[in-house]
C-alpha cells in the first residue's frame, strides 16, 4: 500500500482519544484524531482515511450519522462505532443504516481494539485487492469487446456437447486441470 494505514479517531472526550492513541501507539498506523464530527467530515474529504472510529454520541450528530456521511464520501472507508451506551437497538440501527464494520463499547479491552483494527485492515487491503481485480477485469472485456467487434468470433469459445472447453480439437478438462481428450 502507497499511502500508510490511516486511523481517525473521532470523539468529543479528548481524554478518550488520548486513550485510544496510547493503545494503537507501536501499530503501524497513520492516526489522526478530532474532536468534532464536522472537522472528521472535512479530514475524509480532503484526504484516504482507510478506518474511522467513531464515538456514538457526541455534540451536534450522532456517530452514527457521521458514519453514514463518511460511507457517502468514501464507501471504501471502514466504519467502527464505539460508545458507552450500548443496547441491542442502537447496535442494529448502527449496523443497518451506516454499515457499521464493528460495534465496540467503552470500555473497551486494548487487544480487542487492536484485533479489531487488525482484522479491519485485512478486510480493507482484501476489498482493495478486489476492486484492482474488478478494474482489470472490466479494461480486459472492454479489450475483448473491441476485438471482437474488429475480428467477429475471434474471441468466441468452442465447447463439446457436455460444455466442456475445446481448443484446438482438443477439451480441456478444467475440473481436472488437464487437457483431456476428444
Amino acid at each position: 500500500m502507497s499511502v500508510p494505514f490511516t486511523v481517525l479517531i473521532v470523539d468529543d472526550e479528548e481524554p478518550i482519544r488520548k486513550a485510544i492513541r496510547r493503545v494503537l501507539k507501536f501499530e503501524p498506523y497513520r492516526l489522526l484524531d478530532t474532536g468534532d464530527p464536522n472537522e472528521a467530515v472535512r479530514m475524509v474529504e480532503s484526504e484516504p482515511v482507510h478506518v474511522v472510529i467513531s464515538d456514538y454520541t457526541m455534540p451536534g450528530m450522532l456517530g452514527v450519522d457521521l458514519l453514514r456521511k463518511i460511507r457517502m464520501i468514501r464507501p471504501e472507508t471502514i466504519r467502527i462505532i464505539l460508545t458507552g451506551n450500548a443496547n441491542l437497538d442502537m447496535a442494529m440501527q448502527a449496523i443497518n443504516e451506516g454499515a457499521i464494520y464493528r460495534f465496540l463499547t467503552k470500555p473497551w479491552d486494548n487487544n480487542d481494539l487492536q484485533v479489531a483494527l487488525r482484522l479491519a485492515q485485512r478486510h480493507w487491503e482484501l476489498e482493495e485487492k478486489n476492486r484492482r481485480l474488478l478494474a482489470l477485469v472490466s479494461r480486459y472485456k472492454d479489450v475483448l469487446d473491441e476485438l471482437e467487434r474488429k475480428q467477429p468470433g475471434t474471441t468466441g469459445i468452442q465447447r463439446d456437447d457436455h460444455g466442456r472447453i475445446v481448443i484446438d480439437g482438443e477439451v480441456l478438462d478444467l475440473q481436472l486441470g488437464d487437457w483431456g481428450k476428444k
